[in-house]
């Protein structure tokens, strides 16, 4: 059994509670459910998204796992090393050219054995194309090919069973960061019938793909418990700025809670920033995902944050 799935067993998650001011004058209550704290390497909702994928690949008899991301991209760290543990080769193709210098997320990639490919950005935007994929395979037979963040029906099996780790019935809204919109998905097939799923985009200009996997959610009858904001990109995917910087230091120093400036700090961004416009009804309890990433901030300056 891999040491994530015995660490889950036992239960081991914390819940934590996110005291502060606002929230208690607005008589909200917030916990956090630390997914941010399953593993160093493979953390957050990153596991949940890939463990069917692995599980797939084995049944097939397939010895190497091909997916894509970024330069700093929590899912290709997670694949290498999910891979690994598992007993799996893997391939990462990768958004820009190579450079000399890699980033710590590359250079830790690779201490697990992932190849990397690289793609141009303007390539890279082909991946979904109907030539890119059949070439891949046919260039890597014996590679089963994961799409970027595990996006699709086995990541969103995997990311409901997210919820297996909290007490999700006292919660009236459970509330997570969107890139690819897969957690939100998951979650929401998992989560009780009234549960309301409320998900941050962290992406600029996609209002108008309405809410990811549409179709799989009203599958489950979901669809009129789910809502997307679109307004706290911060200027669009992995940019920041200082204001979102001194939000990320002042919300650890007053809750001890580290995030990253790619997602987390959006989300918690937008809970307080929703609080504050009073979108939530007194005496609600909600729960937000912390999906990790926190290796994402290494990235940064030295000295940008406090944590």
């Amino acid at each position: 059994m891999d040491r994530l799935e015995e660490t889950l067993n036992k239960k081991t998650i914390p819940t934590d509670r996110l005291m502060l001011p606002l929230l208690a004058a607005n008589d909200i209550e917030v916990d956090v459910l630390r997914l941010d704290l399953i593993d160093p390497v493979i953390s957050g909702n990153k596991w949940f998204k890939l463990k069917n994928y692995l599980a797939i690949a084995k049944e097939k008899n397939l010895r190497t796992v091909l997916t894509f991301g970024g330069a700093f991209s929590n899912h290709i760290v997670a694949t290498a090393c999910a891979t690994f543990r598992a007993g799996l080769l893997s391939i990462g193709i990768i958004r820009g050219e190579e450079s000399r210098n890699l980033s710590h997320t590359l250079l830790t990639a690779a201490g697990f054995g992932m190849k990397f490919e690289y793609l141009s950005r303007a390539e890279y935007r082909t991946i979904k194309s109907e030539s890119l994929i059949p070439e891949l395979a046919r260039k890597y037979p014996d590679s089963f090919i994961v799409p970027e963040g595990g996006a699709g029906p086995p990541g969103i099996e995997g990311a409901a069973d997210i919820l297996k780790l909290a007490e999700k019935k006292p919660y009236d809204e459970i509330i997570c960061a969107i890139g690819t919109g897969t957690m939100f998905a998951g979650l929401a097939i998992g989560s009780e019938s009234q549960q309301f799923i409320r998900g941050i985009s962290v992406l600029k200009g996609i209002q108008e793909k309405g809410i990811p996997f549409q179709k799989e959610i009203e599958n489950k009858k979901k669809i009129n418990y789910c809502a997307v904001h679109y307004d706290y990109h911060f200027g669009g995917y992995a940019k920041k700025n200082d204001a979102l910087f001194y939000f990320m230091n002042h919300l650890y120093e007053e809750s001890g809670i580290p995030t990253d400036f790619v997602y987390t700090a959006k989300l918690f961004y937008a809970v307080v920033d929703l609080v504050r416009k009073k979108q939530f009804s007194p005496g609600s309890r909600l729960l937000i995902i912390h999906s990790g990433g926190l290796q994402g901030n290494r990235s940064l300056k030295p000295g940008t944050l406090i944590f």
